[in-house]
């Protein structure tokens, strides 16, 4: 997902100064990241408190999974054509992607409590921020095992659609298990990717690599919660 480019910083600058800006990309792509999970939020706290979206959405499955390809295609869009656009149309992108998902998530929401939502939010973002200041600041090499959970990930959506059909709920908790232990696993990956990437681009793409890297861990928050929300959440 991530851009490559080819430019690399010079041996000649300084290691101060290319701290400061691989600390000041992260802080960018963190400050999207966060505004995108706050348009989340309204959008799905709007959906959930007007009756005829939360309707259309429960009794028009044509709708929903015509949102739920709409966020595919506009998640490829963004990472195919991100050499090609500017930086304001890749942010644009991100965040209507953020308010789509949040309409898809109000679907999901509306079966648990708010109370239950809250809670497993906050151990959410205490399972997340742990881990992301953990690629942040490991010397570990994790892209062996980044690769690992890539692959792994592949096969979680493989059962996933499997158990469409089979519905067992056996496999279904299996899956969500899996699904917790793989994007804590990827939420350290990313962050190290994009530190990595920070690096050696370009200030003139600094823009694009904090919003694809925003979207990224954006994608492995929402994931992480909802894997969760399983374990966690208190139905209606």
């Amino acid at each position: 997902m991530y851009p490559n480019y080819q430019q690399t910083p010079p041996p000649f600058i300084p290691q101060a100064d290319l701290a400061a800006n691989v600390s000041n990309i992260m802080k960018r792509v963190y400050l999207k990241m966060f505004f995108a999970m706050i348009v989340t939020a309204l959008t799905s706290y709007v959906c959930l408190n007007v009756p005829a979206v939360t309707y259309a959405l429960f009794s028009n499955s044509g709708l929903y999974f015509g949102l739920l390809i709409a966020e595919v295609v506009l998640v490829f869009v963004l990472a195919g054509a991100l050499h090609k656009i500017s930086s304001t149309v890749a942010t644009l992108i991100f965040y209507v992607y953020s308010i789509l998902n949040g309409i898809v998530l109000s679907a999901i929401l509306a079966a648990y409590t708010s109370a239950s939502v809250f809670s497993t939010f906050v151990i959410t973002a205490a399972v997340f921020g742990t881990m992301t200041i953990y690629g942040y600041v490991t010397k570990s090499d994790l892209s062996r095992v980044g690769n690992f959970l890539f692959m792994a990930l592949i096969g979680l959506i493989i059962c996933t659609i499997v158990n469409i059909f089979m519905r067992s709920s056996t496999l279904e908790w299996i899956i969500s298990f899996a699904g917790v232990v793989i994007f804590i696993g990827l939420t350290a990956w990313d962050t190290q990717k994009i530190k990595q990437m920070a690096a050696i681009t370009d200030a003139s793409q600094a823009g694009k690599l904090a919003t694809i890297g925003a979207l990224s861990l954006y994608l492995d928050f929402v994931n992480l919660f909802l894997y969760l929300l399983r374990f966690f959440g208190s139905r209606e």
